[in-house]
């Protein structure tokens, strides 16, 4: 029990803590020591007992003790300490390995230290490092929770009243494992130090960070957008001359840039990107933090976050926007209903899409977040196909307030430059070949090179953007204002602009992206196949079971005749003749006659 209680107060999966009880891998060893001198045969040694009498008393206990007992019962207590022993040692193997597994020495009120979920990657050792995952013993978010909230070691009471700091961070000392050494290709998680979700609360800053240069932050709004020119655009987005979209990385203090929802009175009504009122009122409730996908199309499962704590679940808000084809879908299978909650997601019906590709539809509340919501400070956007299994509130603890950031968002984990990134999605029929190689051949002119360590520390030009992690200020809603505005432009391939709109917003202003390993946000988030992939997906093999074993042919016993005498000159039953042709009838091999019969 001791290493059990030691990784419960250890608030960490797998990691056993030291503490008061002793060692429990002595403990068995000296109970091993007990058992050799009870049974090891020597009854005439004396017995260390505090029990009084004299030494010869002591010495006939043991013999009387087996003369009252049966040799089989001697012997099954003799098999019952050994089994109780083994499994006292099978306790100590399992924590000592548990904690020598995990490569950290637990104290009460240690980080998370969460493993990867098992799944394969290949992330260039030049760039980052990787491990697999390894499995650990199941431990509920909540009871470990539990055990915090109520122990007198919590971070919260121990470490400067919940601030932390680079030099007391429990995490300080935490480093990426060298990468695995197999040939196995494919996108893998690795491990990812979280600290407990109260401490990731209580370090949430107190006030928003300081947005450089860029202050005021407004946005286009045109009844009737004429497009001008042939460089791309839409009702919805409107269409910037090439002109405008120069002067909208120009910062300044206070900007006006367009951003989507350029029609109506404000973006949700009558802007082609259509919300209830009802819908458009719960939105403009201020929030701390809000987790947000959407499904267009029908072309995603709805996933069902896990491990989300009882204080997430109550302040922090889980949307779900779909169209009206998913809708109906949803209705007709499954609980959705007049409350239009499926689980902990709210779903969000929003009519008159703008676009005919349910995949550029997906882009408005990806990248546009600040525009729907427009009194939250932190938002958590994750794909439809993806199921978040980490609290909100340490994500943003992990990739923002612990980097000092304000916009985190992961690589890829494989390719990290955009001309790779272009052949790879033609190649794959993401888009037409005609628009990927017009959108890099205009960046190629604005001065887009290959990416080099030269850019260092930028670490990639390629984001794997089904995760973005933001605090909603005025340099990152310009950010992802912009970065929308090169999707409307262009195609639909967010990670062929993402550089661009990045590296032209950090010339002017100092501010950073906080571009994570993609295997630490497989650590978070478990990506499930699209809905067509599944659909068309063939049904498993149906398992027939095995024929069994033909039995063994058993040649019958002969039976038995009733002794009686023999008259004179009859033969025995016994006899050679008999038995030859008893084996004749039983053997199925060719006969083999002796010789000279």
């Amino acid at each position: 029990m001791c290493g059990f209680w030691g990784t419960m107060n250890g608030m960490s999966l797998g990691i056993r803590t030291t503490g008061s009880c002793g060692s429990l891998q002595q403990q068995v060893q000296n109970g091993r020591l007990y058992s050799q001198s009870s049974f090891g045969g020597n009854a005439k040694k004396p017995w260390k007992s505090p029990a009084t009498g004299s030494t010869r008393d002591k010495e006939r206990v043991l013999p009387f003790i087996c003369r009252c007992m049966t040799r089989k019962k001697v012997g099954m207590l003799v098999l019952f300490v050994l089994a109780l022993l083994a499994f006292i040692s099978g306790f100590a193997t399992e924590d000592k390995d548990d904690a020598e597994g995990a490569g950290l020495k637990g104290t009460p009120g240690d980080p998370i230290l969460r493993h990867g979920i098992s799944m394969e990657s290949d992330i260039p050792a030049s760039i980052s490092s990787t491990t697999k995952g390894s499995q650990v013993r199941p431990s509920s978010l909540e009871e470990r929770l539990n055990v915090t909230h109520n122990s007198p070691y919590s971070l919260l009471s121990r470490r400067s009243n919940g601030v932390l700091t680079p030099q007391n961070h429990p995490c300080k000392k935490f480093k990426l494992p060298p990468q695995p050494t197999d040939r196995r290709l494919g996108p893998r998680p690795c491990p990812v130090c979280y600290v407990p979700v109260e401490q990731a609360v209580a370090s949430m800053p107190s006030v928003p960070s300081e947005s450089p240069v860029l202050h005021n932050l407004n946005y286009v709004r045109e009844e009737n957008p004429i497009k001008i020119g042939t460089h791309g655009g839409s009702d919805f987005g409107g269409y910037p001359s090439l002109t405008l979209r120069n002067m909208s990385y120009d910062i300044k203090e206070s900007m006006t840039v367009h951003c989507g929802f350029v029609r109506g009175s404000k973006p949700g009504r009558d802007s082609g990107f259509d919300i209830s009122e009802a819908d458009l009122t719960e939105l403009e409730q201020p929030h701390n933090i809000i987790v947000a996908s959407a499904i267009f199309g029908n072309y995603d499962v709805i996933q069902q976050p896990q491990n989300i704590s009882k204080y997430a679940k109550e302040n922090v808000p889980f949307y779900m926007f779909v169209d009206e084809e998913t809708e109906a879908y949803l209705r007709n299978t499954s609980s959705l209903d007049s409350s239009m909650r499926i689980g902990i997601w709210k779903i969000i019906l929003v009519r008159n899409v703008p676009y005919s590709d349910s995949r550029r539809n997906g882009k408005i509340p990806k990248l546009l977040l600040h525009r729907i919501f427009p009194n939250i400070r932190y938002s958590i956007w994750i794909d439809g196909k993806l199921q978040l299994v980490v609290d909100p509130y340490q994500i943003l603890e992990r990739f923002l307030w612990r980097q000092k950031a304000t916009f985190a968002i992961s690589r890829h984990y494989r390719r990290f430059d955009v001309f790779e990134e272009a052949e790879a999605n033609k190649a794959g029929g993401k888009y037409d070949n005609a628009s990927i190689d017009y959108q890099v051949d205009f960046y190629k002119n604005e001065g887009l090179t290959p990416y080099s360590q030269a850019k260092l520390p930028i670490t990639s030009d390629v984001p794997e953007g089904c995760v973005i992690i933001k605090e909603h200020i005025p340099i990152t809603n310009l950010f992802t204002c912009l970065w929308f505005n090169e999707v409307d432009r262009f195609t639909s391939r967010d990670q062929l602009s993402f550089s661009t709109v990045r590296d032209k917003i950090m010339s002017k202003v100092n501010w950073f992206i906080n571009m994570f390993l993609d295997c630490e946000r497989r650590n978070f988030v478990i990506q499930a196949y699209h809905k067509d992939l599944l659909d068309n997906m063939p049904p498993p093999p149906v398992r027939r079971p095995s024929r069994p074993p033909p039995l063994p042919r058993v040649r019958a016993a002969p039976a038995k005749r009733n002794p009686s005498k023999r008259g004179k000159g009859e033969r025995r039953s016994g006899s050679r003749h008999h038995r030859k042709v008893e084996f004749r009838w039983a053997s199925t091999e060719p006969r083999q006659w002796p010789e000279g019969y």
